[in-house]
């Protein structure tokens, strides 16, 4: 029997280092020319019933533009019979409704960059503790003669974070400042439903993980931002559903208004397929730009980690997480304890590579295959605020809590990567307060720095590691808080000694990343803490840090500093620093070009690469995971929300 299983074992490994090894990517600059020379400008799922010729029927579609669309243009659709929906006036983009029979003469304007159908959208206790955010939370500074003392508390004070989900209970104690007033300071709803509370109940949940004060229960269940202003945005109607159009329209709303309500943060916990290399998907995009702008997005992975036999699946990062520019969460399971030494990576979150991918003109996918998630956080049995009569509530009462009968008070029980998500959002908050200047690319790179890597996971199952608030914001301090403008590739970052690279939570020591992931590689190095990197600045993502051809990878000069070094192999950590462990496979198998697996491939025992599969509504209830009216066995999982 042993000796079968050995053999099973390893024609798994075998096989998954023979499929992996055709996956292929280029690097932005190639693949840019590349679509210039084969401009398919159709999203899959918008070219199959295109070529079907399906005619005068009627579909919503995303029109990015090069530019600005001009009235000539809107004129245009008009004509060929497209009702617009949306102006997305940031992102140079409309939200139309238009026959197919419109689409390819659409395709052939030079104006047009891409159009994609308007996918659906879903949604994707002790936290403050085990993160270390409590260990930081209140910070005391003696003047150098030891006369004057200072305490400062990081709670996100004066700071806005976008939750942009499915409403929020603003009524909830949660969500109170210290004179009872609330915190959510704006609202705006995108679903058509003309309404911004959470009849849904997972927006109230994401919103006080990331932000919830400590007047419920004495405190057991404190937000990590815990005074930080909300901003309410509501892209899920009442059965929890939503459009890609709706997000971007939310999306857009920030970027017009983030100086009004100091925005700094924006909280995904929702996501969709990944269907369209993030070169096109226009979620991508608009992550991208909010990034530019100085706005750190969070984004859920995803909680399609496992099949309904419990196997493993690789390849099913949700959009807008595969985009290079966001922080994309994965869920850690803590057990429950405030100790780090026995977490786990939770079996539900979604794997790497992201596969979403571009055609050329011979028919050709180009996969991205980008290393993700970033960072995991805890996502498992999260106890927070529960919005009044919210529907996931009365439909599954064990999710109760069971902390007060008080509507304003009542908390609840979710799992997935969406609670994960708000977790390192918040996190996100705090180190903007240590550090005003800090770039979305410093935040998540000093949160992949600071992660712990958690042993016997790869990097397509944790990124870096688990979320360290502790370690995060105490490096985050010593971060020069001049002008960055002022900053070169290779200037001194900190202003003063690097600190240890440990961290003690809970009676538990444990050791850095030190190292940050970068698109089909990751980097390490003190370099990357004790110089600034170009990479660092707006406008660039720090895979931009790396050259690529179709076999190697090299740093890139005139972004990072020669000190850096570059892995060579996707790694089953073993607890140590980025870099220590056993290879799952050579970086060089996620490079290259022209050679692809086939959808859905099924690898030895159960492990998937596959593409744009979504597992129902992405409820786990118990012991069940809910897949329409279908329930299948996953594991210890509870209450799990995309």
């Amino acid at each position: 029997m042993k000796i079968l299983e050995l053999c099973r074992s390893s024609i798994r490994w075998l096989a998954l280092l023979s499929v992996l090894v055709c996956l292929g990517i280029l690097n932005d600059s190639v693949r840019a020319q590349r679509r210039l020379a084969f401009p398919v400008k159709l999203s899959p799922d918008l070219s199959r019933p295109v070529r079907e010729g399906q005619g005068n029927a009627r579909v919503n579609a995303i029109i990015q533009f090069e530019n600005a669309p001009t009235r000539q243009l809107d004129a245009l659709l008009s004509n060929l019979g497209a009702r617009l929906t949306r102006k997305l006036q940031n992102f140079n983009a409309r939200v139309v409704s238009l026959p197919m029979s419109a689409i390819e003469a659409l395709a052939e304007r030079s104006e047009v960059r891409y159009i994609s159908l308007d996918r659906p959208l879903g949604s994707s206790g002790h936290v403050t503790t085990t993160t270390g955010t409590e260990a930081v939370r209140t910070q005391t500074t003696t003047s150098l003669l030891g006369l004057l003392t200072t305490t400062t508390v990081y709670d996100g004070t004066g700071i806005g974070i976008a939750i942009i989900d499915s409403g929020v209970d603003t009524n909830h104690a949660s969500l109170r400042n210290s004179s009872g007033l609330s915190r959510v300071v704006a609202s705006a709803d995108f679903t058509g439903e003309n309404r911004t509370d959470d009849p849904y109940g997972h927006g109230t949940h994401v919103a006080s993980i990331a932000a919830g004060n400590n007047q419920v229960s004495t405190g057991a269940y404190t937000g990590i931002a815990s005074n930080a202003n909300v901003i309410n945005l509501r892209v899920l109607n009442s059965q929890g559903t939503g459009s890609a159009s709706s997000l971007l329209a939310a999306l857009d709303w920030v970027l017009t208004f983030r100086a009004v309500y100091n925005i700094r943060v924006v909280n995904l916990s929702l996501g969709t397929p990944a269907v369209d290399s993030y070169l096109n998907d226009p979620l991508c995009q608009a992550v991208r730009r909010l990034v530019d702008a100085g706005i750190v997005v969070l984004a859920a992975a995803g909680n399609n980690g496992k099949d309904g036999e419990g196997y493993k699946i690789y390849g099913q990062i949700h959009s807008p997480g595969d985009e290079p520019a966001a922080i994309t969460v994965g869920s850690s399971n803590t057990y429950g304890s405030d100790a780090r030494g026995d977490d786990a990576i939770s079996t539900f979150s979604s794997r790497g590579p992201t596969r979403g991918y571009w055609t050329d003109a011979s028919g050709v996918k180009h996969y991205d295959n980008l290393i993700k998630p970033d960072i995991s956080a805890p996502g498992n049995k999260i106890i927070a605020a529960a919005g009044v009569s919210n529907y996931l509530l009365a439909t599954h009462p064990e999710l109760n809590a069971n902390v007060s009968t008080i509507n304003s008070r009542r908390m609840m029980y979710m799992s997935g990567t969406s609670m994960a998500t708000p977790v390192a959002a918040g996190a996100a908050v705090l180190l903007l307060q240590v550090n005003p200047n800090l770039t979305p690319n410093m935040v998540k790179a000093i949160l992949m720095y600071t992660a712990q890597p958690v042993a016997g996971y790869n990097m397509f199952e944790q990124g870096a590691g688990q979320l360290n608030v502790e370690g995060a914001m105490r490096l985050a301090k010593l971060v020069r808080s001049d002008p960055l403008a002022f900053m070169t590739n290779g200037s001194p970052l900190l202003t003063s000694a690097a600190p240890e690279a440990q961290t003690t939570l809970n009676g538990h020591t444990f050791t850095w990343a030190q190292g940050v992931i970068l698109n089909h590689t990751y980097a390490k190095g003190s370099d990357l803490i004790n110089r600034y990197q170009g990479v660092y600045s707006t406008g660039f993502v720090l895979g931009d840090g790396v050259l690529e051809d179709q076999a190697s990878q090299t740093v890139n000069a005139g972004m990072m500093t020669g000190s850096v070094q570059l892995g060579s192999s996707v790694l089953t950590s073993d607890g140590a620093p980025l870099g220590g462990g056993t290879s799952l496979l050579d970086t060089s198998m996620l490079l290259g070009d022209g050679i692809m697996i086939g959808d859905g491939i099924m690898i030895g025992d159960g492990i998937m690469i596959g593409d744009g599969i979504m597992i129902g509504d992405g409820i786990m209830i118990g012991d069940n995971l809910l897949q329409s009216q279908s329930v299948l066995t996953s594991g210890d999982d509870t209450a799990c929300m995309r």
